[in-house]
């Protein structure tokens, strides 16, 4: 019997973080596709996320690819747990502006 996108899921995320017992899922069906939430301990963001979000890049990866073996259009969405210590980025355009005073002398 093949897996579906959802124990696929739990089963590559228990295997990566500290608290695999954590490890929560739900999985929604509306006109856009299935769309799978995980939860996790606060403490196992960075494993999920990974450096630059390198790793949930490649789990959203795998699940499209499974997901495409069933028909299905299937997104993950990472929910944020409460005691969260990832640190959200401001977006390039939300950044400030960065001076470049102490460039503008070099002779080039």
């Amino acid at each position: 019997m093949a897996m579906t996108d959802k124990e696929f899921l739990d089963m590559m995320v228990k295997a990566i973080v500290a608290h695999p017992e954590d490890v929560r899922s739900e999985r929604t069906i509306d006109e856009r596709g299935v769309l799978i939430t995980l939860n996790i301990n606060p403490e196992d963001m960075g494993y999920v996320i990974g450096r630059q979000g390198q790793t949930a890049k490649a789990i959203r990866t795998l699940l499209k690819i499974v997901g495409a073996k069933n028909n299905a259009r299937v997104n993950l969405k990472i929910a944020e747990p409460e005691g969260s210590t990832h640190v959200r980025r401001p977006m390039r355009d939300e950044r400030e502006e960065v001076s470049t005073d102490a460039i503008d002398d070099l002779k080039i």
